[in-house]
Protein backbone atom coordinates (compact mmCIF):
# COMPACT_ATOMS: atom_id res chain seq x y z
CA UNK A 1 0.00 0.00 0.00
CA UNK A 2 1.77 3.29 -0.85
CA UNK A 3 1.78 6.38 1.31
CA UNK A 4 1.14 10.07 0.16
CA UNK A 5 2.47 12.42 2.64
CA UNK A 6 -0.19 15.15 2.71
CA UNK A 7 -1.54 18.54 3.46
CA UNK A 8 -4.09 20.94 2.90
CA UNK A 9 -3.54 24.14 1.86
CA UNK A 10 -3.96 28.19 0.42
CA UNK A 11 -2.09 28.89 -2.21
CA UNK A 12 -0.09 32.46 -2.10
CA UNK A 13 -0.14 34.87 -5.62
CA UNK A 14 3.32 34.80 -6.97
CA UNK A 15 3.36 38.55 -7.14
CA UNK A 16 3.16 38.02 -3.40
CA UNK A 17 5.95 35.27 -3.20
CA UNK A 18 8.17 37.47 -5.14
CA UNK A 19 7.62 40.50 -2.84
CA UNK A 20 8.33 38.06 -0.21
CA UNK A 21 11.43 37.02 -1.78
CA UNK A 22 12.48 40.55 -2.34
CA UNK A 23 11.90 41.83 0.98
CA UNK A 24 13.24 38.81 3.35
CA UNK A 25 16.95 38.85 0.74
CA UNK A 26 18.81 41.36 3.21
CA UNK A 27 17.78 38.71 6.04
CA UNK A 28 18.43 35.69 4.56
CA UNK A 29 22.08 37.01 3.95
CA UNK A 30 22.56 38.47 7.15
CA UNK A 31 21.32 35.44 9.28
CA UNK A 32 22.22 32.62 6.98
CA UNK A 33 22.65 28.63 7.55
CA UNK A 34 22.07 28.42 10.41
CA UNK A 35 18.05 28.61 9.61
CA UNK A 36 16.74 26.08 7.08
CA UNK A 37 14.55 28.31 4.58
CA UNK A 38 11.93 27.47 2.81
CA UNK A 39 12.13 27.55 -0.79
CA UNK A 40 10.32 30.50 -2.39
CA UNK A 41 8.13 28.14 -4.55
CA UNK A 42 6.98 26.10 -1.78
CA UNK A 43 5.95 28.86 0.73
CA UNK A 44 1.92 28.74 1.13
CA UNK A 45 -0.65 28.70 3.91
CA UNK A 46 -0.56 25.19 5.89
CA UNK A 47 -4.49 24.54 6.81
CA UNK A 48 -4.04 20.48 7.96
CA UNK A 49 -1.12 18.35 7.67
CA UNK A 50 -2.48 15.27 7.15
CA UNK A 51 0.73 12.85 7.46
CA UNK A 52 1.13 9.76 5.67
CA UNK A 53 -2.40 9.07 3.78
CA UNK A 54 -2.96 5.78 1.67
CA UNK A 55 -3.31 6.60 -1.80
CA UNK A 56 -6.78 4.48 -1.99
CA UNK A 57 -8.29 7.16 0.82
CA UNK A 58 -7.66 10.29 -1.39
CA UNK A 59 -10.89 10.02 -2.72
CA UNK A 60 -12.60 10.31 0.51
CA UNK A 61 -10.01 13.30 1.50
CA UNK A 62 -11.47 15.26 -2.34
CA UNK A 63 -15.26 14.69 -1.48
CA UNK A 64 -14.58 15.72 1.91
CA UNK A 65 -12.47 19.30 1.03
CA UNK A 66 -14.85 19.90 -1.62
CA UNK A 67 -17.79 20.12 0.74
CA UNK A 68 -15.88 21.96 3.37
CA UNK A 69 -14.93 24.80 0.53
CA UNK A 70 -18.23 24.87 -1.06
CA UNK A 71 -19.79 26.32 2.41
CA UNK A 72 -17.18 28.69 2.29
CA UNK A 73 -17.23 32.08 0.35
CA UNK A 74 -14.26 33.49 -1.08
CA UNK A 75 -12.53 35.97 0.76
CA UNK A 76 -9.13 38.17 0.79
CA UNK A 77 -6.48 38.25 3.06
CA UNK A 78 -3.46 40.50 4.15
CA UNK A 79 0.11 39.19 3.69
CA UNK A 80 2.81 41.20 5.90
CA UNK A 81 4.61 41.43 9.25
CA UNK A 82 7.19 39.35 10.44
CA UNK A 83 7.26 37.36 13.45
CA UNK A 84 8.96 34.46 15.30
CA UNK A 85 7.61 31.24 17.16
CA UNK A 86 7.28 31.28 20.38
CA UNK A 87 8.64 34.28 20.56
CA UNK A 88 11.30 37.25 19.54
CA UNK A 89 13.73 35.88 22.41
CA UNK A 90 13.70 32.34 21.80
CA UNK A 91 12.89 32.12 18.07
CA UNK A 92 12.40 28.27 16.55
CA UNK A 93 10.10 29.49 13.41
CA UNK A 94 10.52 32.42 11.20
CA UNK A 95 7.16 33.83 9.52
CA UNK A 96 5.60 36.50 7.88
CA UNK A 97 1.85 37.52 9.26
CA UNK A 98 -1.46 37.07 7.78
CA UNK A 99 -4.72 39.12 8.14
CA UNK A 100 -7.56 37.32 7.33
CA UNK A 101 -11.43 37.48 7.92
CA UNK A 102 -13.43 35.47 10.18
CA UNK A 103 -13.77 33.32 7.02
CA UNK A 104 -10.39 32.06 6.97
CA UNK A 105 -10.79 30.23 10.25
CA UNK A 106 -14.60 29.24 9.27
CA UNK A 107 -12.51 27.14 6.46
CA UNK A 108 -10.23 26.31 8.55
CA UNK A 109 -12.16 24.71 11.41
CA UNK A 110 -14.52 22.79 9.17
CA UNK A 111 -11.58 21.23 7.41
CA UNK A 112 -10.15 20.07 10.74
CA UNK A 113 -13.18 18.61 12.23
CA UNK A 114 -14.05 17.07 8.80
CA UNK A 115 -10.77 15.68 9.20
CA UNK A 116 -11.15 14.26 12.64
CA UNK A 117 -14.58 12.45 11.57
CA UNK A 118 -12.16 10.33 8.97
CA UNK A 119 -10.10 9.65 11.52
CA UNK A 120 -6.47 12.18 10.98
CA UNK A 121 -5.58 13.24 14.15
CA UNK A 122 -7.02 16.90 15.63
CA UNK A 123 -4.19 19.30 15.91
CA UNK A 124 -5.12 20.95 19.93
CA UNK A 125 -3.04 24.27 18.76
CA UNK A 126 -4.53 27.83 18.56
CA UNK A 127 -4.60 28.10 14.94
CA UNK A 128 -2.07 31.22 13.72
CA UNK A 129 -2.30 31.83 10.07
CA UNK A 130 1.57 32.66 9.09
CA UNK A 131 3.98 31.86 6.26
CA UNK A 132 7.00 30.21 7.14
CA UNK A 133 10.35 31.57 5.88
CA UNK A 134 12.43 29.37 7.97
CA UNK A 135 13.16 26.91 11.44
CA UNK A 136 15.84 27.94 13.15
CA UNK A 137 18.51 24.52 13.15
CA UNK A 138 18.58 23.07 16.36
CA UNK A 139 22.37 22.84 16.78
CA UNK A 140 22.22 27.03 16.24
CA UNK A 141 24.92 28.28 18.43
CA UNK A 142 24.49 31.56 20.85
CA UNK A 143 26.05 33.30 18.66
CA UNK A 144 23.73 32.49 15.96
CA UNK A 145 20.54 32.99 18.38
CA UNK A 146 21.85 36.80 19.29
CA UNK A 147 22.45 37.16 15.29
CA UNK A 148 18.97 36.14 14.59
CA UNK A 149 17.28 37.83 16.97
CA UNK A 150 19.19 41.45 15.94
CA UNK A 151 17.75 40.59 12.30
CA UNK A 152 14.71 40.46 13.33
CA UNK A 153 14.85 43.13 15.51
CA UNK A 154 16.68 45.29 12.57
CA UNK A 155 13.92 43.94 9.76
CA UNK A 156 10.68 45.82 9.03
CA UNK A 157 8.30 44.24 6.33
CA UNK A 158 5.21 46.32 5.96
CA UNK A 159 2.09 44.89 4.39
CA UNK A 160 2.82 43.10 1.21
CA UNK A 161 -0.87 43.28 -0.37
CA UNK A 162 -3.58 41.40 -0.77
CA UNK A 163 -4.23 38.01 -1.68
CA UNK A 164 -8.14 36.58 -3.13
CA UNK A 165 -8.39 33.29 -1.61
CA UNK A 166 -11.07 31.53 -3.89
CA UNK A 167 -9.73 27.95 -3.77
CA UNK A 168 -8.34 25.55 -0.93
CA UNK A 169 -5.74 22.83 -2.15
CA UNK A 170 -5.01 19.08 -1.62
CA UNK A 171 -0.78 18.56 -1.79
CA UNK A 172 1.50 15.98 -1.80
CA UNK A 173 5.15 16.63 -0.19
CA UNK A 174 8.35 14.08 -1.51
CA UNK A 175 10.92 14.48 0.58
CA UNK A 176 14.29 15.22 -1.71
CA UNK A 177 17.73 15.48 -0.60
CA UNK A 178 17.61 19.15 -1.72
CA UNK A 179 14.14 19.87 0.36
CA UNK A 180 10.99 19.13 0.44
CA UNK A 181 9.05 19.27 -3.31
CA UNK A 182 5.53 19.85 -3.62
CA UNK A 183 2.77 18.75 -6.00
CA UNK A 184 -1.02 19.57 -6.10
CA UNK A 185 -3.07 16.67 -6.09
CA UNK A 186 -6.89 18.45 -6.08
CA UNK A 187 -8.15 21.67 -5.98
CA UNK A 188 -11.60 22.65 -4.92
CA UNK A 189 -13.31 26.10 -5.55
CA UNK A 190 -14.35 27.77 -2.67
CA UNK A 191 -18.63 28.59 -2.67
CA UNK A 192 -18.85 31.91 -4.22
CA UNK A 193 -16.68 30.87 -6.94
CA UNK A 194 -18.85 28.25 -8.29
CA UNK A 195 -22.22 30.07 -7.51
CA UNK A 196 -20.36 33.04 -9.95
CA UNK A 197 -19.85 30.22 -12.74
CA UNK A 198 -23.06 28.80 -12.72
CA UNK A 199 -24.17 33.12 -12.73
CA UNK A 200 -21.70 33.07 -15.99
CA UNK A 201 -22.85 29.83 -17.58
CA UNK A 202 -24.95 29.82 -20.87
CA UNK A 203 -28.73 29.46 -20.59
Amino acid sequence: MSLLRTFIALDIHPAILQSIRQKTESLRKTIGDCVRWVAGDNIHLTLKFLGDVPSSSLDLLTQMLRAEADSCPAFDMTVGGLGSFPNSKRPRVLFIGIQAPAELETLRHGIESAAARLGYESDPRPFSPHLTLGRVRQNATLAEQQRIRKALDETRIDSLGAVRVDSVHLYKSELQPAGPVYAKLFSAPLHSVIAGEAKQSPR
